[in-house]
């Protein structure tokens, strides 16, 4: 019996909101509505000027842990923080919604915990400022061979792999899952983290079990249009997911095809849509459900999660796919 059935590893972020009209942002030079990364004064410029801080863990594959968690399964993070207060908040929140944080706070004069601080204005736009810090630090050491040994599943963030110490993590962390009998995937990311690795990831996507991207960047892999790029993936890949934004969800795997009806709803706020698609459909994997139905529960996550403010879902999700008939 493995000890995990989902174990995802990426980058560990501090979501710090605070409340801000757009005389803030102008004033503090502050992009509107866009993510962008800043250095480590900045960020503690910004930090210091936020007013009535709410903070949240977060980060890519950490979200897709918490859906993980909120439907049930046993997870389990790779993750690196500081040993400062953002990074005891981050590990003893993960802990406390379900996720084991497998890797102590690291102490002594490294980076601080990584925070994007996410101003939020009347109109409910998100302008957010990333500074990495530590968690871009992430390596092969961080890699535990009992915990990433004895996933049953293991979920990736492409955006890791702008650091080479984070592609030895990954591919590490590939390795000891598959040699443990479980199943490693990743998530594309973004089509730029796609450009700037291009070789490598369609390298990694021939070595894993399945791969989660949206129709830009799967073009952005195979520098081609989707349907050509996907039955180049079909080849590469054990299992491939295509999202594509509000359109239906194309799953492929061997001659198996499946197309997934999106029901399309005005967002409250869209961050974690991916984060929340990839949750349902890894529980649908891991329960061993059909590609449709995989496909249709991460459907129904992503749906659920942008009807609110916040990267987490807040229903309980095993209760929506029940209403679905999902299961």
């Amino acid at each position: 019996m493995n000890r995990y059935q989902v174990v995802g590893i990426g980058n560990a972020i501090v979501d710090v909101f605070s409340q801000a009209d757009d005389s803030f942002l102008e004033m503090m030079g502050i992009g509107k509505g866009i993510m962008q990364l800043v250095e480590r004064e900045r960020g503690e410029l910004l930090y210091a000027a936020m007013k009535d801080r709410v903070q949240a863990p977060g980060g890519s594959v950490a979200n897709t842990l918490a859906g993980l968690g909120g439907l049930g399964l046993t997870t389990a993070f790779i993750g690196r923080v500081h040993d400062d207060a953002l990074g005891r908040f981050y590990a003893r929140t993960m802990a406390e919604e379900g996720t084991d944080f497998v890797n102590a706070p690291v102490p002594g004069g490294e980076l601080p915990t990584s925070r994007s601080m996410i101003f939020v204005s009347p109109d409910g736009e998100r302008s957010m400022n990333t500074y990495l810090g530590i968690s871009s630090e992430l390596g092969p050491d961080d890699v535990a061979d009992d915990v990433a040994g004895a996933a049953e599943i293991l979920f990736l963030e492409g955006y890791l792999y702008d650091k080479p110490k984070g592609k030895a993590a990954f591919e590490r962390a590939a390795k000891l899952c598959q040699q443990g009998g479980g199943r490693a995937g990743i998530a594309l990311s973004d089509p730029f983290c796609v450009d700037r690795h291009r070789n490598d990831f369609r390298r990694l996507v021939r070595d894993l079990d399945y791969v989660i991207g949206n129709q830009h960047e799967w073009e952005s892999l195979y520098q081609t249009d989707l349907d050509s790029a996907l039955d180049q993936a079909r080849q590469d890949a054990g299992l491939v997911v295509c999202t594509r934004s509000g359109d239906e969800v194309i799953l492929l795997q061997g001659d198996d095809r499946a197309v997934v009806p999106v029901r399309r709803v005005v967002p409250v706020d869209a961050t974690g849509a991916g984060d929340q698609f990839a949750a349902g459909f890894l529980y649908g994997v891991a329960t061993g459900q059909t590609l449709a139905t995989a496909g249709r529960m991460g459907c129904v996550a992503a749906a659920e999660v942008i009807s609110h403010f916040g990267a987490r879902p807040e229903a309980d999700l095993k209760a929506l796919f029940r209403k679905e008939g999902l299961i």
